[in-house]
């Protein structure tokens, strides 16, 4: 223990001394998985500004500990097989004589010196062995998959997009892949990040042309999954092209359009290469045409100009097959459905800020139109026009898709099939979410019932064995049903459906006016006007949603009702005693990453115990040891719900909600309906989940052209409208 401790203050000097008595403890504890020891202290160590020799000073740290537990693991294991030198002699006779001393009538030495048989379960301490084997072995392995984790983020990182498109997707020239099912089906596979599993003895099962949506808690691995497929760790057939969609483009001084088109790696090579030709040959034709040449100089150029031509064909072949020549008006249709105006596709990358380089991400993962396509979250960074728009291509979409998304209506809407991961494995549903939930929970509850039947059995067994065990009559019927007993299979409870609860505070009544806008006018200049004339009225009572395309001021609305800016002319009026809770795109800007969610609440509503607080952040599920983790060290869902937390700590009147799903898990999401929809305040929320919308809001308001207006059809309504105009404007 007092190695351990001393290496991290050694190493992490500012480390609180809690922590470090926790992580000692942690590791000196014999029942603890090593598993669970590695994930908590890197988790715990992990916190505080962000740097690179931080992070070298952690891995190393992480190789010591996985060797320290190595050698402790071995150490114990050669103890238990180690003969022990008793204290004190012991003399059995007496030991023996001891048991019946009490005992009326003559001992009879004879019974005591026979051999008792063993109460010991043989089975179970095989079971035991075979588990302490394992863990001896998964140990020794440890740190290989740990630094071989790090070779794997080391080796994308020196990569460009176009070395590994190309090494992961070679292109097949011969033919021989043609006439292959590209069918997925991949048994037992294991996906390690590191020290944690991800996946272990899974089945990856997918049919070609089938739509799949893959869901699980945030935290359970489906980001890495899709990574070890995209770079066929996982061994995907090198005859089916893959493309995972993660994270948005570099911007540079290369044209929106240019950009897509340049997706298609193989595409764009040829392209240049044919180009390129086409140069040599003019070059070789005007060399040809000087006067003075020699035969021999003339005989080579006409030689090369002909294996020039010869390439060319080659080239422009493939370049047919490929259908290269309708590249430009593909890559204008995906820009145009995600929001891309002609003037925007013609602007450099470098101009468009982190949302829009996402579209352009998306945009060129469906312009290359891979075997199978690998989306993560792609609605995150897109508004509920461009999310229409992408709901009505993807059921178009001809080859396989596998699409990991919190949004219910998008999954419906999209899948054909679901991926449930969870316990280290993938199980399969036949379509789409709201059929993949029916047949969730009526799975459970006949696991439920056949596992309450199978125990009632095993309770009878057990009661008439305990009852007749002794009796002579009935000794045999009882060892029947004890062999019964020992054959059934080993009786695991059903999994428990994961649940959560948010709840935000009731509000004390005030009166109104509360929050309005009364022919309110923004700009950042005259001739620059976001929104004009705006008229809207927020009481307890409100439960209105925003919607409109990305950048036509919805959140600017929000920040004139906040009186972060001030109208240039009307009305912008707030009660000075109504309360607002304002959740942010940028919620992370409002929270100290170097101190822990318990600590950041103590700091910023001092008052309470800590185990109030913790309470508070167990009611937004931030519960056990993530409450008292650095909040840098966090995912983002869970840094989410440590907002939404802070935020009900104030007790508002009014909440303001910029996307407040995008960080949630679907499990998150239903958390956070449910608990507007016992809120007894007010309500607005600028969101592109059709669920939340619909769960959430009696009104909606659309923001476009510079004019906030009152929409009086549903979501779906307005889905409907605006992909038949787009659609209109799309045709030829």
């Amino acid at each position: 223990m007092a190695k351990i401790a001393s290496d991290i203050r050694r190493t992490f000097p500012r480390t609180d001394e809690v922590v470090v008595s926790y992580i000692a403890g942690l590791v000196e504890d014999e029942d603890e998985e090593e598993e669970d020891i590695v994930n908590m202290t890197k988790g715990m160590l992990s916190g505080g500004p962000s740097s690179e020799d931080n992070t070298r000073a952690i891995d190393d740290f992480m190789i010591r500990l996985l060797e320290y537990l190595e050698a402790q693991s071995t150490k114990r294991v050669r103890k238990s097989t180690t003969a022990t030198k008793l204290d004190k002699t012991i003399h059995m006779r007496s030991q023996a004589m001891s048991a019946t001393i009490a005992m009326s009538g003559a001992v009879d030495l004879e019974s005591n010196t026979k051999g008792q048989a063993s109460r010991v379960d043989l089975n179970k301490l095989a079971k035991a062995e075979a588990k302490l084997k394992a863990k001896i072995e998964k140990r020794a392995k440890r740190n290989d998959l740990y630094q071989g984790s790090k070779l794997i983020d080391m080796q994308k990182k020196q990569q460009s997009y176009e070395e590994m498109f190309m090494k992961v997707n070679p292109l097949d020239l011969s033919g021989a892949a043609k006439g292959k099912s590209k069918d997925i089906q991949l048994s037992n596979i294991d996906v390690n990040f590191g020290s944690n599993r991800i996946l272990s003895g899974a089945t990856l099962s997918m049919a070609y042309g089938r739509r799949y949506g893959l869901i699980g808690r945030n935290g359970i691995g489906k980001s890495t999954l899709l990574r070890h497929m995209a770079l066929r760790e996982v061994p995907i057939p090198t005859h089916i092209s893959v493309l995972y969609v993660e994270q948005e483009i570099a911007g540079d001084s290369t044209t929106a359009l240019d950009s897509v088109l340049q997706a298609d790696v193989w595409r764009h090579k040829f392209i240049t290469e044919e180009k390129e030709l086409n140069i040599k040959l003019e070059d070789l034709e005007k060399a040809a045409s000087k006067e003075g040449l020699l035969g021999e100089e003339k005989e080579a150029i006409d030689k090369e100009k002909e294996d020039i031509l010869s390439r060319i064909g080659e080239v422009q072949k493939t370049l047919i097959d490929m259908e290269a020549e309708t590249g430009p008006a593909r890559a204008g249709v995906l820009l145009a459905g995600l929001g891309f105006s002609e003037e925007d596709q013609k602007k450099p990358t470098g101009s468009f800020s982190g949302g829009w380089r996402m579209r352009l991400a998306l945009a060129r993962a469906l312009f290359v139109k891979p075997d199978l396509l690998m989306l993560d979250e792609p609605s995150n960074m897109l508004d509920l026009n461009a999310i229409a728009w992408l709901e009505d291509y993807l059921q178009t979409w001809s080859s396989t898709l596998l699409v990991v998304s919190h949004d219910r209506a998008f999954l419906d809407a999209v899948a054909t099939d679901i991926v449930h991961q969870h316990n280290q494995r993938l199980d399969y549903y036949k379509g789409n979410f709201t059929q993949f939930y029916a047949t969730k929970m009526e799975r459970a509850k006949n696991q439920r019932k056949e596992y309450e039947t199978q125990l009632q059995y095993r309770q009878h067994l057990q009661a008439y064995i305990d009852r007749w065990r002794y009796n002579a009559a009935r000794a045999a019927q009882a060892q029947s049903k004890i062999k019964i007993l020992e054959k059934l299979p080993e009786l695991e409870p059903p999994e428990e459906a994961d649940s959560e609860s948010f709840k935000f505070p009731d509000p004390e009544k005030i009166s109104p006016p509360l929050l309005q806008l009364d022919e309110a006018t923004f700009g950042y200049s005259a001739d620059k006007i976001i929104l004009k004339n705006v008229n809207i009225d927020v009481t307890l009572e409100s439960r209105i949603a925003v919607i409109g395309p990305n950048g036509a001021g919805k959140s600017t609305m929000i920040k004139l009702l906040t009186g972060d800016l001030q109208p240039m002319t009307g009305r912008a009026t707030h009660n000075s005693r109504c309360r607002i809770a304002y959740f942010t795109q940028h919620f992370v800007n409002q929270l100290d990453m170097t101190v822990s969610p318990v600590t950041f609440l103590q700091a910023k509503f001092p008052g309470k115990t800590e185990q109030e607080y913790r309470s508070h952040l167990g009611s937004f599920g931030i519960t056990g040891l993530t409450g008292l983790q650095k909040i840098d060290t966090l995912s983002g869902g869970q840094k989410a719900r440590v907002a939404f937390a802070v935020l009900s700590m104030t007790k508002p009147h009014i909440l303001l909600l910029d996307e407040p799903s995008n960080h949630l898990d679907i499990e998150g999401i239903d958390a956070l309906i449910e608990a507007i929809k016992v809120f007894k305040g007010g309500v607005i929320s600028i969101s592109h989940d059709e669920r939340f919308i619909t769960n959430t809001s009696n009104q909606l308001w659309v923001c476009a052209d510079a004019k906030v207006t009152k929409f009086l059809g549903d979501v779906e309504e307005y889905k409907k409208i605006v992909t038949q105009e787009l659609q209109a404007k799309l045709k030829p």
